[in-house]
C-alpha cells in the first residue's frame, strides 16, 4: 500500500511505472508494473550479465545522470526513496534507467527537517548519520547515491566480506583512496581511463562528486539537484574547465550552466489479458 500511495502521485521517465493493482479474494495485493527487460545495474556490474565492455563509460555516465534525475524529482515531490542501490536501478534494452522498489520509501511531511524512524535499508548503502541518530532526511538518499557512483566507476560491489575488514564497505575504500589522492586505484581499468584523458577527467570528477555525497556530516552533502547538474556538466566537458568541481565548503557547484537532461521515455509494451485497477492515463 505504501508503494501504491507513493507511485500514484509520481510521473517521471526514469521511475518505474505502476500500471495498477489487484487483490486475490481481498487477501493478496498484487502490483502490476511495466516490464523492464535488461536487469539491474547490479546485474551488469557484479552479476550474471557482468562482462568486460558491457557497460562502457558513456553508458555508466548516462545511468548516473538519469538516476540522479529520478531522485531529484522524488525529493522535489517530498519523497525519500530510502533504499537507493544498484539492485533497485533497472535498465531497459537501451540502458535507460528505471528506478524501482518503493517499499521503504517515505512521504516527507511539509516543512519538516527530518523524520525520526528506525534505520532501514541495505548494508553498505545506509547513511551512517541516519543509522546513528535515527533521523531520516533526503541527504540519506544522497549518501546511498554516492555509493552507487563509486560502484559505477570501480565496478566493485558495495559490500564484500572477502575484502580486508577495513574495506568491506566500498564507501570506506572510496573515502580512503580519495583522501590519499589515489583515485586511480579506485577506477576500473577496463573503462580505459589510462589511455583516454577525457575518461580520466570524467571518472576523477565523478569520484569527487561521490566523495561529497559520502560526507559523514549530512549538511556537507550536496542536494540531488546539485549532483545532477554537476554530473551533466562533467558529461558535457565543453572546454578545459567544464565539469571542474568547485569546493565552496558547503555545496557542490559547477562553472557553467548545465544543459537539459535527456527526458526520453522508454517504450512500454501494452499489457493484455490482465484485470487490474489503473492509475492515471496510460
Amino acid at each position: 500500500m505504501n508503494e501504491i500511495e507513493i507511485l500514484t502521485c509520481l510521473s517521471h521517465p526514469n521511475l518505474v511505472t505502476l500500471f495498477g493493482c489487484t487483490s486475490r479474494h481481498s487477501r493478496e495485493l498484487l502490483l502490476v508494473y511495466e516490464y523492464i527487460p535488461n536487469g539491474t545495474v547490479a546485474d551488469h556490474l557484479h552479476g550474471d550479465q557482468a562482462k568486460d565492455g558491457s557497460l562502457a563509460w558513456p553508458i555508466r555516465m548516462k545511468i548516473a545522470i538519469e538516476t540522479a534525475s529520478a531522485l531529484a524529482y522524488l525529493h522535489d515531490s517530498d519523497i525519500i526513496h530510502r533504499d537507493v542501490k544498484t539492485d533497485n536501478i533497472l535498465l531497459d534494452n537501451d540502458f535507460c534507467v528505471k528506478v524501482g522498489d518503493f517499499g521503504l520509501s517515505r512521504l516527507f511531511p511539509n516543512h519538516a527537517t527530518h523524520v525520526s524512524t528506525a534505520p532501514q535499508g541495505t548494508p553498505g548503502y545506509v547513511d551512517p548519520e541516519y543509522h546513528r541518530c535515527y533521523q531520516l532526511t533526503n541527504k540519506s538518499d544522497v549518501y546511498s547515491f554516492g555509493v552507487v557512483l563509486i560502484e559505477l566507476i570501480s565496478s566493485l560491489p558495495a559490500v564484500d566480506i572477502n575484502r580486508h575488514r577495513d574495506e568491506i564497505n566500498l564507501a570506506n575504500i572510496a573515502v580512503n583512496r580519495i583522501q590519499n589522492q589515489a583515485i586511480h586505484e579506485l577506477i576500473d581499468p577496463s573503462l580505459g581511463f589510462e589511455s583516454d584523458p577525457s575518461i580520466e577527467r570524467m571518472t576523477f570528477s565523478v569520484a569527487e562528486v561521490a566523495f561529497r555525497c559520502l560526507q559523514l556530516d549530512m549538511d556537507m552533502r550536496p542536494t540531488m539537484k546539485e549532483i545532477m547538474e554537476a554530473l551533466m556538466e562533467i558529461q558535457a566537458y565543453k572546454d578545459e574547465n567544464a565539469g571542474k568541481i568547485i569546493d565552496d565548503g558547503s555545496a557542490l557547484t559547477t562553472r557553467t550552466p548545465p544543459t537539459s537532461p535527456d527526458k526520453r521515455c522508454c517504450v512500454v509494451e501494452e499489457q493484455s489479458g490482465a484485470s487490474f485497477t489503473s492509475f492515471g492515463d496510460q
